[in-house]
């Protein structure tokens, strides 16, 4: 079967590939366009690692082809950060804590961007129920809701950040 091809926006920049139809969004984000930060931890959806926001809404890549998203914008997590400055919902896990080795938080990260896009001020169990498709093996979670409830706390002193675009890599 031929290459087909797909025309992104990623990180609010405009791409065009030629790929093959059954490649997976995930495959796509990590080996094309060098979005690296976008986890595959499982291939079977239930890890969360991958997740990432298309259309305004979260969804694990490693569900979706790459020909799905054609036409669709799509955020990784390489698009939260803005000129080198952490994102509120980066320095957040930062400052609580939120993260240890590393793997699944891309996929937690991009998780609560879009809950706290949808909801400025969730519960811990809005915010509990939210992260339940992503897995963390190495904490007991509940630095992970402090982080989102402390993001949640400086969008609503100082602001969400402006969208801008991201240059991808």
């Amino acid at each position: 079967m031929g290459k087909i091809k797909v025309r992104v926006k990623i990180n609010g920049k405009e791409r065009s590939d030629e790929v093959e139809p059954r490649m997976l969004l995930a495959h796509y984000l990590r080996d094309v366009v060098g979005a690296t930060g976008t986890h595959i931890g499982c291939d079977t959806s239930n890890c969360g690692a991958c997740t990432v926001v298309m259309d305004g809404k979260a969804v694990k890549s490693c569900t979706v082809l790459v020909g799905q998203a054609n036409g669709r914008e799509i955020k990784t997590v390489e698009g939260l950060s803005q000129n080198g400055k952490l994102s509120k919902i980066q320095k957040a896990f930062l400052d609580k804590h939120g993260l240890q080795c590393g793997y699944c938080t891309s996929g937690m990260l991009m998780a609560s961007y879009w809950l706290l896009k949808k909801n400025k001020k969730p519960t811990e169990e809005e915010i509990r129920r939210n992260l339940s498709g992503n897995l963390c093996r190495c904490t007991g979670y509940q630095n992970i809701v402090e982080a989102v409830k402390y993001a949640s706390e400086l969008i609503e002193k100082e602001g969400e950040e402006e969208e801008v675009v991201v240059e991808s890599q």
